[in-house]
């Protein structure tokens, strides 16, 4: 059989990967102010011997009041930056796998308690809160407290932030940034008109709406090292009437390409209540598959993808270049490995796992 797509080699600027396996972002809301924790190492170190093609940190604020929860991780200062160390120096002790970084501030949707305690916003108030910034005071949930509208000022110190957090994950050594702008945060509130109501030049028409999310790709390309990628991840569409749509976000993926984004990770909704999502197998796929047809740059698609064929579907018929994994790679971790066995593929493993491999199975695992 030909080899199958989804394990094939693909470039993202100068960065190859030896598969199309990403495995996206994942909050594991277990850091102390900011640090990354044994649990971090665990985890990752983990998912480094999955066999996935590139392993991408969790959501990281770039600022404390950027962060989702209390227990988010940062990358803001010396302490958060000397914590991912340690956690970076013991993966990559065993693991060649290459890592990247997603770069993040909440906006209105930070200041809420963990997800397995409620997740409702904390009041500004409480020791564990704070108060949120956004490009216009609307609250994201009716009973919860309006955000404070970011001035020039406001906006330039979060800029700046990202560039900071770039330049520091650049000392990491990472391979890769990726700037959020997606699920409601930040970036994606200015983009969205359902979120951004200002008058000024940053709000009103899509060129308005996309100047910050822009200035903050270019602050942050100019921060990294030029011969490492910088991505962005967007929400294709509100799933809201008169909101963020795929047409929109074409315009954006194309701005971002001529200013040397490397590829566009395209998910969806999270800004509004309001949303209707129609959830099921692939059901991000068609928004990938849009972005594809309009840049050259590589697509990730995500979203209920959990079958290995549905996955080489996706890149094999051309919808997308690559498949994002979460959920489905916290549930199984050795995804890559069972993708690789049914579609008759390889994957690199640590030779500390060599023997585990099936008899039937004779050339799945390389150590190479």
């Amino acid at each position: 059989m030909p080899k199958p797509k989804l394990f094939e080699p693909i470039a993202i600027g100068a960065l190859t990967l030896e598969n199309r396996i990403v495995i996206a972002p994942m909050c594991q809301y277990s850091a102390e102010d900011g640090r990354m924790t044994d649990w971090h190492l665990m985890h990752l170190g983990h998912l480094s011997h999955s066999g996935a093609g590139i392993l991408t940190i969790e959501a990281t604020a770039v600022v404390p009041e950027g962060r989702i929860t209390y227990a988010d991780v940062g990358l803001w200062d010396d302490a958060t930056e000397d914590a991912m160390r340690r956690v970076l120096d013991g993966v990559r002790r065993w693991s060649p796998m290459p890592l990247a970084i997603q770069l993040a501030h909440a906006g209105r949707k930070a200041s809420t308690d963990l997800p397995w305690k409620g997740g409702a916003q904390i009041a500004p108030d409480h020791p564990l809160g704070w108060r949120t910034v956004a490009p216009s005071p609307l609250p994201f949930g009716a009973d919860e407290a309006a955000p404070l509208e970011l001035d020039r000022a406001g906006m330039d110190r979060i800029r700046d932030a990202f560039a900071a957090a770039a330049r520091r994950a650049a000392r990491l050594g990472l391979d890769a940034v990726q700037i959020h702008a997606a699920h409601g945060y930040l970036l994606h509130s200015f983009l969205s008109p359902l979120s951004n109501r200002r008058t000024d030049a940053f709000g009103g028409s899509l060129e308005n709406r996309m100047r910050f999310p822009l200035e903050v790709f270019d602050a942050v390309r100019a921060a990294f090292p030029a011969d490492r990628p910088v991505t962005v991840r967007v929400s294709g569409t509100d799933w809201v009437e008169g909101g963020w749509d795929i047409d929109q976000t074409i315009a954006l993926a194309r701005a971002l390409e001529a200013r040397g984004c490397a590829a566009i990770h395209v998910s969806s909704g999270g800004l509004d209540a309001g949303q209707r999502i129609p959830v099921g197998p692939s059901y991000q796929v068609p928004l990938a598959r849009a972005v594809k047809g309009a840049v050259g740059i590589p697509v990730i698609a995500v979203g209920l993808i959990t079958e290995p064929q549905q996955a080489e579907a996706i890149v094999a018929t051309g919808d997308a270049d690559m498949v994002g994994l979460a959920r489905t790679i916290t549930w199984d971790s050795r995804w890559p490995w069972h993708a690789a066995a049914a579609l008759q593929a390889s994957v690199r493993v640590p030779p500390q796992y060599l023997r585990s491999q099936p008899s039937h199975l004779r050339d799945l695992f390389r150590k190479d």
